[in-house]
C-alpha cells in the first residue's frame, strides 16, 4: 500500500474511533458501562473539567441517556413523574412529558424514578417507580402508549419501588415486572410468591403483551441480552438469582439461585458477561459468584458463599463492575464507610488491590481509564491497571451533592453526572 494511502487509512481509523456515540440506555450502548470514545483530557486540570451546562432537576436517582443530539432524563416534581428532553450539547429545554403518581417509598427515600429512560429510534421508554411503563415520541414528547404493570400483573411494592431498566430485542421491549400473588403484603417479604410474570415482553410500538414468563420476583438489576454457547440469551439477575431466558419467547433456559438470606436484601448489579462465563455480585451477604455456562447449566468456578465479609472477593451494592482483560473493577461494600474500589482477577477471585475510603462509587470505562463518581460527588480519573490503584486526577464537582447514585454517562465528548436535584455536563473530550 502506498505510504499516503496507509496514512489516510490511519487518519480515517482514528477519526472514526474518536467519533462521539449515543448513550441510549442503562450503562451505555453495550449495557456494560464501557464507552468507545477516545481523546479524553488526561490529566484533568487542577480545578477540574470545564462545566458546559447544568440544570436543576426534581427528585429521583436515574441517570440521563442520549440519542440523536437529545438528552433525556427522568425525575419527579410534586405528584408527577416527568420525562424531559433537552439538547445534549447545550442543555436547552425541548419538551416534557408527565403523568400523575401516588408512589411513596416505604423506607423514606425520595419517591422519584430509579430507572433511566431507554431510547429506540423515534421512541423513548420510561419505567416509573410505581410500575407505570410509558412510550413517548422523541421529537414531540407525545404519549404513544402506557401500561400500569402493577395494575395489570400485580406485585407487592418492592423495597424501593420499581427500578429495572427494560431492554429492546427486535420488536420487543422486555421488562422485569416480577408479579406476585394477590393478597395482603406479608410481614416477611421473603414470603411473597411470584405469579409467573418475572419477565414481560411488550410490542415496543403498541404496548401489547407478547409474553409473560418466569417464576421470579423483581430486583434492581436490569436485563441484558448476550450470546451464550452460540445462542442469543437474555440474562436477568432477579430477586432470588440469575435467570437465563430466550428473549423472543421468555422460556427459561437456566436458573442459578444467588441471594443473601437477609430479608431486606436486594440484587442490583447487572451480570458481567465474559464469553460463556458470568460474574454475579451483591453486597448483603453472599457476595460474588463466577459461573461457567458451557453446556447450558451454571457451574461454579468460585464464589464468596462461605467467605466472611472481610474475605469476600467482590460485594457490589448498586454499581455494575467492569471487565478488562481478565480482571474486574468495581466498588465493593454495602455502606459508605466500608466501601472501596477494587480489582479482582476473574479466573481465581483473588483481590489484586483495593483502595479504601472511596465511598460507594460507580465506574464508567473510557479510553483506557475509569471515571469514578462517588455518592458524594467526588470525580476521579483512574488508569486501568491490575497491579495497583492508579489515580490520575481527582476533584469534587462544585454543586454536586449527595446522593450521586447514577453512573457517569459519556456521549459525544461530554461527561454527564447527576447528584441531588442537579445534572451537570462537563467537557471530557475537547472539540477538534
Amino acid at each position: 500500500m502506498p505510504r499516503f494511502l496507509s496514512s489516510l487509512a490511519l487518519t480515517l481509523a482514528l477519526a472514526l474511533s474518536a467519533k462521539g456515540e449515543d448513550w441510549p440506555t442503562f450503562l451505555g450502548p453495550t449495557r456494560d458501562g464501557v464507552s468507545a470514545e477516545k481523546g479524553i483530557i488526561n490529566p484533568w486540570p487542577a480545578k477540574g473539567l470545564k462545566k458546559v451546562w447544568e440544570c436543576e432537576l426534581g427528585i429521583g436517582f436515574a441517570a440521563p441517556v442520549t440519542s440523536g443530539g437529545k438528552l433525556f432524563h427522568a425525575d419527579r416534581f410534586g405528584d408527577n413523574v416527568r420525562l424531559t428532553a433537552r439538547e445534549a450539547a447545550t442543555g436547552k429545554f425541548l419538551w416534557k412529558y408527565e403523568y400523575p403518581t401516588e408512589y411513596e417509598d416505604r423506607y423514606g427515600y425520595d419517591p422519584g424514578p430509579r430507572a433511566c429512560p431507554v431510547v429506540d429510534g423515534d421512541r423513548v421508554y420510561l419505567y416509573g417507580p410505581d410500575g407505570v411503563l410509558c412510550c413517548v415520541n422523541t421529537a414531540t414528547g407525545k404519549e404513544l402508549w402506557k401500561v400500569d404493570t402493577r395494575a395489570k400483573f400485580f406485585f407487592h411494592q418492592n423495597f424501593f419501588g420499581a427500578g429495572s431498566v427494560p431492554v429492546i430485542d427486535g420488536d420487543l421491549l422486555i421488562l422485569p415486572v416480577g408479579g406476585s400473588t394477590k393478597g395482603p403484603r406479608p410481614v416477611d417479604f421473603r414470603e411473597v410468591k411470584p405469579n409467573g410474570t418475572a419477565i414481560v415482553a411488550f410490542d415496543k410500538k403498541t404496548g401489547a403483551v407478547k409474553y409473560a414468563a418466569g417464576d421470579e420476583l423483581a430486583s434492581y438489576a436490569s436485563p441484558t441480552i448476550t450470546t451464550i454457547n452460540g445462542k442469543k440469551t437474555g440474562l436477568y439477575f432477579a430477586r432470588g438469582g440469575l435467570m437465563g431466558f430466550d428473549p423472543q419467547t421468555g422460556k427459561t433456559e437456566f436458573y442459578y439461585k444467588w441471594r443473601a438470606k437477609v430479608e431486606e436484601s436486594v440484587n442490583a448489579s447487572n451480570p458481567v458477561v465474559v464469553g460463556d462465563k458470568i460474574l454475579l455480585t451483591e453486597c448483603y451477604g453472599v457476595g460474588g459468584a463466577f459461573l461457567d455456562l458451557k453446556g447450558g447449566k451454571p457451574k461454579e468456578i468460585w464464589t464468596d458463599r462461605d467467605n466472611d465479609v472481610a474475605d469476600r472477593a467482590l460485594g457490589c451494592h448498586w454499581n455494575t463492575p467492569i471487565h478488562v482483560n481478565g480482571f474486574v473493577y468495581g466498588s465493593s461494600g454495602r455502606h459508605t464507610e466500608d466501601a472501596d474500589i477494587r480489582c479482582v482477577e476473574l479466573a481465581t477471585g483473588e483481590v489484586k488491590w483495593k483502595q479504601k475510603r472511596t465511598k460507594r462509587s460507580s465506574l464508567t470505562l473510557v479510553d483506557g481509564h475509569f471515571i469514578s463518581l462517588s455518592e458524594y460527588g467526588d470525580l476521579a480519573l483512574i488508569k486501568v491497571n491490575p497491579a495497583k490503584y492508579d489515580e490520575v486526577s481527582k476533584y469534587e464537582v462544585p454543586g454536586l451533592e449527595y446522593p450521586c447514585w447514577a453512573a457517569p454517562v459519556i456521549s459525544d465528548g461530554l461527561l454527564y453526572v447527576r447528584g441531588k436535584e442537579k445534572l451537570i455536563a462537563l467537557e471530557l473530550i475537547p472539540k477538534k
